[in-house]
């Protein structure tokens, strides 16, 4: 019981990190209407812009606050690809050109990066943060967690209570209305992938450490991604950041056990495939009638 539970903390760690990624995931779709695959590899070039200059000697920092920069910057640059020549597409073929960008980024990223030879992440937030029950929690989870629940209120307030966000409301309900009355509906999107894109390079470099840190691999890390956003239907921040939790425990308590331990990447796919199985749940019984 007591290795269960231990396996079960060490999996918080990467479950914050998923749940600021399923929470920004779920941001870019209800504002910008983009199911967004590049996420996590937008991320990932921030995250290797700061291990290069910690490579090169810089101190860590200033490398973490350009790689922050490099991320967010690169976001934008997708957000404007999207909002300028797609602005006027449906949903499917907004997810369609993200998918494409990611494997052009991916293929890019494992070029200049090295491949698949994994980087020597710098552990930002190491140590042990407080033990509980004979159950050592690290720092570098209860920082993942707290970010997480943090940036899910932040959003929340920041969309009820701010005229900002209710133009953002406006944009993502009402886009071509929200034009015609004067929102500056570009430079809202643009933000709002700004922001996405900043919180994704934090997650990627708090779980980078974790993980085989190679180019490709952190940039697949948007199928957990996906299946947190997923557990919130897409609008629900809160269930997002649940769920991104959630995964990161299953995740843990399978590295427990070693038959399960080589399938445990297999977690987050197994909880997109029980969401959407529960979601057509009323057809398939208004069928067996």
């Amino acid at each position: 019981m007591d290795s269960l539970l231990t396996s079960a903390v060490a999996g918080l760690s990467a479950g914050g990190a998923y749940a600021i990624l399923g929470v920004c995931v779920v941001f870019t779709f209800r504002l910008v209407a983009v199911v967004n695959f590049t996420a996590t590899a937008l991320g990932a070039i921030g995250a290797f812009v700061m291990v290069f200059l910690t490579e090169a000697g810089y101190p860590l920092v200033p490398a973490v606050l350009t790689g922050l920069v490099a991320g967010t910057l690169a976001s934008v640059v997708v957000g404007f690809v999207t909002t300028i020549w797609f602005s006027g597409a449906n949903q499917t073929v907004k997810a369609a050109v993200t998918a494409a960008i990611l494997v052009c980024l991916i293929a890019l990223g494992l070029r200049f990066t090295g491949g698949q030879h994994p980087r020597a992440f710098p552990d930002l937030v190491g140590g042990a943060g407080l033990r509980l029950a004979g159950v050592t929690i690290t720092t570098a989870s209860l920082v993942s967690i707290a970010l997480a629940v943090i940036l899910t209120v932040a959003v929340e307030q920041f969309l009820a209570r701010t005229r900002t966000g209710l133009q953002l409301r406006a944009l993502s309900e009402r886009p071509m209305a929200a034009e015609l009355l004067g929102v500056p509906v570009r430079p809202l999107a643009l933000g709002v992938w700004a922001a996405s894109g900043a919180m994704t390079t934090i997650a990627l470099m708090l779980i980078a450490p974790l993980r085989s840190p190679d180019f490709g691999s952190l940039s697949l890390l948007v199928v957990p991604a996906f299946a947190a956003a997923l557990v919130g239907m897409f609008q629900s921040f809160r269930a997002a950041l649940a769920g991104g939790i959630l995964i990161g425990v299953i995740e843990g308590l399978a590295s427990g056990f070693v038959e399960l331990a080589q399938y445990r990447s297999a977690v987050p796919f197994l909880v997109i495939l029980t969401v959407l199985m529960w979601s057509q749940r009323g057809a398939r019984w208004d069928e067996a009638r």
